[in-house]
């Protein structure tokens, strides 16, 4: 059995489309998505509607509950002014160009999604079983933290996203944090690439693959920009560079980027 999770569609429905068709080349049982279908990109509908025709399996990201609800921003946990600046543009346009039935559907996503592979129980969450909007981070979670957060929801793998980039880390066990990634934009590493993840049931145990995802960046760039959105944001698009969100990153993940 394979299995594969993504995180953080955030509009580009050039990623969704390849991502549906490289899950079929690769004959994937199962399809889960993690949230945040808008944001940052444009057409908000396009990518509502081509999840709802899909046959994944879909859960609320902060940014469903907040455009599902109509409410003033996007509660992406961000804390400082400029990031929630660049947040605020997108949300306003977000918002203003879902349409009332995709409201709806948004608002009816569970927050959590629970399964079974190889034997092994999953949670499916946002951000965090904690919270939705909390950024887990490879340089800052511990293994302690991990075994605790495993025991508390009776998980032996919790699945995130939230953050944009990808990690995994196991306990000896076999337990462990995997954060899926985001198809939405690149993870501040120059280049055009998104990721998703694919977990392979095996015999010794379930393998996780990240997975690095081509998409006509080039249309999805011109698309930002007819509609107006921030320089800063199809800037990123094109050299694969984050110029916004930046100041949430911990240290060492922010040294990896270019600003």
């Amino acid at each position: 059995m394979s299995v594969a999770c993504f995180g953080g569609i955030y509009s580009n429905h050039h990623a969704l489309r390849a991502l549906l068709a490289d899950c079929e080349k690769r004959k994937i049982d199962e399809i889960y998505f993690l949230g945040d279908v808008g944001g940052f990109g444009p057409f908000p509908d396009r990518s509502v509607e081509l999840l709802r025709r899909s046959s994944v399996r879909a859960m609320a990201g902060n940014y469903d509950v907040a455009i599902g609800n109509n409410l003033e921003d996007c509660g992406c946990g961000y804390t400082d002014p400029r990031d929630n600046h660049f947040a605020q543009i997108s949300y306003n346009y977000t918002l203003a160009n879902t349409s009332a039935d995709n409201r709806v559907w948004l608002a009816s996503l569970p927050s959590e999604l629970r399964t079974t592979i190889g034997g092994r129980s999953v949670a499916l969450v946002h951000g965090s079983p904690r919270k939705q909007n909390e950024f887990l981070w490879e340089s800052t979670t511990s293994h302690p933290f991990i075994r605790q957060l495993c025991e508390e929801f009776s998980a032996d793998l919790v699945l995130c996203t939230h953050t944009g980039i990808h990690w995994e880390r196991r306990l000896p066990d076999g337990r462990g944090l995997i954060n899926v990634g985001a198809i939405g934009r690149p993870e501040n590493d120059g280049s055009h690439a998104v990721w998703y993840t694919i977990l392979h049931e095996e015999k010794e145990g379930l393998r996780t693959e990240f997975v690095p995802l081509s998409y006509d960046w080039q249309a999805l760039a011109l698309e930002m920009e007819d509609q107006k959105l921030p320089p800063e944001f199809v800037e990123t698009i094109r050299t694969g560079w984050w110029t916004t969100c930046l100041e949430i990153l911990p240290p060492k993940e922010r040294r990896r980027g270019r600003f």
